[in-house]
Formats: C-alpha cells, sequence, structure tokens
C-alpha cells in the first residue's frame, strides 16, 4: 500500500514538473512555442548546422509556425525570440532602461566574466567611451589611410594567387589590422600566433556547451586561454618595458590602471581587448564576405556602387592620393547598402525569462 502510494506520489510530481517546464511562469502573457525535451530543450535542434546565409532553420521552421515572436528552451534557459524589426529596434533603443542585457553561464565562460556585454551601469558607460576613444569618429579620420593601405597590399597579394578563399583571407586581413591598431601585435615578429587561438576559439563558440576534452566547446574554451595568456603576457611586457607613441590600446590602457582611485583592473581590460578581437575578427569579416556575395548576386546594386567610387575618383585632383574623410562621407549609397545589410543582420533577438 505504501508502495502504491510512493509510486503514485512520483508519477504526480513527475508530471507536474513536465508541465511547469512546458508551461513557464512569468510575470506577463507568454508567446507561442515550445519549450521542446525536458532539461535539453532545443539546444540539439538549436545547434545544428546551418550551410547556407538564409535565417537559420531553427528561427524559420518556428516562424512559420508560430510566427516572429516564439519562446523556446536553449542550454536550459527559458527563451523568447524575437524577428520582428520593430521590436528589435525598440529593445536596442531601451538597453539599459526597460530591457537590460544578460547572458547565461556558458557565455560567460566563453567571454570572460568581466566582458563589456555582462556589464551595466557606469561601469559599461566608461568602457563605451574607451572604445569611442579608439574607434570614434576622430579615430577613425586617422585610420582610413591605414586600412585603405593594409587593403591594397592585400589585394595585391590576392590577385597572384589562382584562388582565394574569400572569408579566411578577410578574417586574416581584418584581425592583423586591428591587432595591430590595439595591441601593436606583427605576427611576423612575434614567437606566438594570437590568430591560431581565435580559430580555435571561433571553431567551438556555437557549439554544444559540454566541457569536455575533444569537444569543439572544450576546444573553444583552450583557444580562449590561450589568447587570454598572450594578452596578459604582451600587457605584462608593455608595463615592464613602456613604448612610447604606440598610440594603441595597450597605451590608454596602462594610463587607466596607472591612475589613483581608477576602476579599471587589468582583468577587465584583457577581457574587453578579447571581445574587441574577437569582433574583428569574425563579425566583421562575416559582414564583408557576405556583402561581397549579395553584391555578385545583384548586379544592378554592383553597378551603382562602382558607379559612385568611379565618380570619386574622377573628381580627384590627384588621382593616386588615398581616400580622404569628405570622400568617405560622400559616399551616400555605399552607407544605404552597409545600412540595409547590417538591417539583415540584426532581425533577431533573444530575451531570457525567469520562470
Amino acid at each position: 500500500m505504501w508502495a502504491l502510494c510512493f509510486g503514485a506520489l512520483i508519477i504526480v510530481s513527475f508530471t507536474h514538473w513536465i508541465y511547469r517546464w512546458r508551461n513557464p511562469r512569468c510575470n506577463g502573457k507568454l508567446p507561442p512555442g515550445s519549450m521542446g525535451l525536458p532539461l535539453l530543450g532545443e539546444t540539439i535542434q538549436f545547434f545544428a548546422p546551418n550551410t547556407s546565409s538564409d535565417i537559420p532553420p531553427f528561427v524559420k521552421e518556428r516562424m512559420k509556425r508560430y510566427g516572429p515572436i516564439f519562446r523556446t528552451n536553449l542550454v536550459g534557459r527559458p527563451v523568447v525570440v524575437s524577428t520582428d524589426p520593430d521590436l528589435n529596434y525598440f529593445i536596442f533603443q531601451q538597453e539599459g532602461q526597460l530591457f537590460q542585457s544578460w547572458y547565461p553561464e556558458t557565455f560567460t565562460e566563453i567571454f570572460g566574466r568581466q566582458n563589456v556585454g555582462s556589464l551595466h551601469g557606469f561601469m559599461y558607460k566608461y568602457l563605451k567611451n574607451m572604445v569611442l576613444n579608439l574607434f570614434g569618429p576622430e579615430s577613425l579620420k586617422k585610420m582610413i589611410p591605414e586600412v585603405q593601405q593594409a587593403t591594397a597590399k592585400r589585394l595585391q597579394l590576392w590577385s597572384q594567387e589562382d584562388t582565394v578563399e574569400l572569408k579566411e583571407a578577410t578574417a586574416s586581413m581584418i584581425f592583423d589590422l586591428t591587432a595591430k591598431k590595439l595591441i601593436s601585435y606583427d605576427q611576423e615578429n612575434s614567437s606566438e600566433n594570437l590568430r591560431a587561438s581565435f580559430v580555435a576559439f571561433m571553431q567551438g563558440l556555437i557549439s554544444f556547451p559540454l566541457e569536455v576534452p575533444g569537444t569543439a566547446y572544450h576546444k573553444c574554451l583552450q583557444g580562449r586561454k590561450r589568447a587570454m595568456r598572450m594578452l596578459k603576457n604582451l600587457l605584462h611586457e608593455r608595463r615592464a618595458n613602456p613604448r612610447k607613441h604606440q598610440n594603441d590600446f595597450f597605451d590608454f590602457v596602462l594610463e587607466e590602471l596607472q591612475k589613483e582611485g581608477s576602476i579599471l583592473t587589468e582583468a577587465i581590460a584583457l577581457d574587453l581587448m578579447f571581445v574587441l578581437l574577437f569582433a574583428s575578427y569574425e563579425t566583421t569579416s562575416l559582414a564583408i564576405t557576405m556583402a561581397i556575395k549579395f553584391l555578385s548576386d545583384n548586379p544592378l546594386v554592383l553597378k551603382q556602387l562602382t558607379e559612385e567610387h568611379e565618380a570619386i575618383l574622377k573628381n580627384r585632383e590627384i588621382a593616386d592620393s588615398g581616400i580622404t574623410w569628405k570622400e568617405y562621407k560622400s559616399m551616400t549609397f555605399t552607407f544605404q547598402v552597409g545600412q540595409l545589410f547590417c538591417n539583415q543582420f540584426n532581425i533577431i533577438s533573444v530575451a531570457f525569462f525567469d520562470n
């Protein structure tokens, strides 16, 4: 009799747990969707490989089934996914007010607990100003000749090759350029390959978070550890042997660390450097690769883009002079293409809710 009652209690408790999993509590009304399997949720479907440049199948299938806003469960966390452009714009505009950035434990393990995306309030604004000091409008004006020179050099090298793997080639170019600007890193004169660590990191970034040797996630974490160790060694080397007039991010970091009462710590600075290098390595190279692909698929757009740049060259007093800030600001159609392309990348917003 007792055994029967105990068994019934287990069944009732398990059924209740399943019900609560599929119908999580929320202070409001949740959109339609499925929470998937207990514990796993829909994580496996989410991490399924996607070889196209279209919206990921995971999102596209649920958009057809539930609409532009739906709920699911990823890596053990209940999630609301929005593909509505107006709502996503509103979310980004209200960051820090009605909405606050938050990331699951696996994200902080990968990007560091002091990464800029996990900080809020005054510290977030402080780091944002640090980045703008390096990549703001005034700094961009000075960077134009460096970017043009680096691009021309790579294009000349690519022209001598039979074929070029565009994503890899642009990633290498962007990483080298940004690493030089951030930390004056030069692969040709370094005994360690910083970019190789980022390659290992990227290969396991979008993978099931299983910390077991041999898995993609484990290799991702190991790549981050190697990269962070190299950045720390470079920072300590610069601290011990300061080089004047480098005008890189290390200079700014060292100045801030030496200020009395500074809120910046070495750990936060290193995590910020890692995130900036990651952003340059992956997002920018991917955007350039996809832009070239879309332009090749749309000859009329490519024609108008070419005409705008040819007109700039034609109006130059000195044909071989570099791009000026005035010319850069006059590229109205180029900016429109870039803005349209960025909007295509920012169609999905993910929000975590407590249950």
